[in-house]
């Protein structure tokens, strides 16, 4: 896909709704594009959009045996609720069981470098296999997330997995979302009401204080400017 096209997409869809917009490239790419959904607030707003065009798009997400018990029950609350199959992707045990024995159970903690191997292993080699064949997917991601999202764009060339990736809600506020959940009565992890922003992996989130960035619960050791997994790297 040439830049030419991607700047034409994003001038032409510029205002568009995140409804618009899916249905635009679910119709342009037909059984090409899929949401990867993490379950978050942004991803279950997402689900319901998706799930109200095409009850049989694609709709992935990644176990990367570290979840809260929260978000398991959150997979299948959604599912009977749009009646939809939500694609669970698991990464490899054998590299798992050399990782944690080579490296230990809590790795992550260690350093970057050690954090960034866990997510590799458990979330960006499934998410290879996941998008096997697509010609783009859909994201939750929202520019005021944090630092690394700021000049994200809604239509952007992903020179990591060689596809188009879609960020419907790129434009959207907190606050939007949370309207958006509330008016549709979208199911959402019972974490929320316990101060967790973005969840991900147990061992990796906590809950936050009111006064902290939405993205502060997430490998809060860290430094802001290295707290992503790799999946959204360009």
């Amino acid at each position: 896909m040439d830049k030419k096209t991607i700047k034409l997409w994003n001038e032409e869809l510029e205002g568009s709704s995140p409804h618009n917009v899916i249905d635009f490239f679910l119709k342009k790419f037909p059984n090409k594009i899929a949401l990867s959904t993490s379950l978050g607030l942004e991803d279950q707003a997402l689900t319901e959009i998706v799930s109200s065009i095409d009850k049989t798009a694609n709709i992935f997400t990644l176990d990367t045996g570290r979840l809260f018990p929260e978000s398991y029950d959150l997979i299948d609350r959604t599912s009977k609720k749009y009646g939809i199959t939500i694609n669970v992707f698991f990464p490899d045990s054998n590299k798992v069981e050399e990782m944690v024995n080579g490296r230990g159970i809590n790795l992550f903690y260690e350093d970057v470098a050690s954090r960034k191997l866990c997510c590799r292993v458990r979330k960006l080699e499934p998410l290879s296999r996941a998008m096997d064949g697509l010609s783009g997917w859909i994201t939750g991601l929202r520019k005021d997330q944090s630092v690394t999202r700021t000049n994200m764009k809604l239509v952007e060339w992903d020179e990591s997995n060689n596809m188009i990736k879609i960020n419907p809600l790129i434009h959207w506020t907190e606050s939007d979302v949370l309207d958006y959940i509330d008016a549709k009565g979208i199911p959402v992890n019972t974490l929320h009401k316990k101060g967790f922003a973005s969840i991900g992996c147990q061992p990796c989130t906590r809950a936050i204080e009111p006064d902290e960035d939405i993205r502060a619960g997430r490998w809060w050791w860290e430094d802001p400017e290295t707290k992503e997994c790799g999946l959204h790297k360009k």
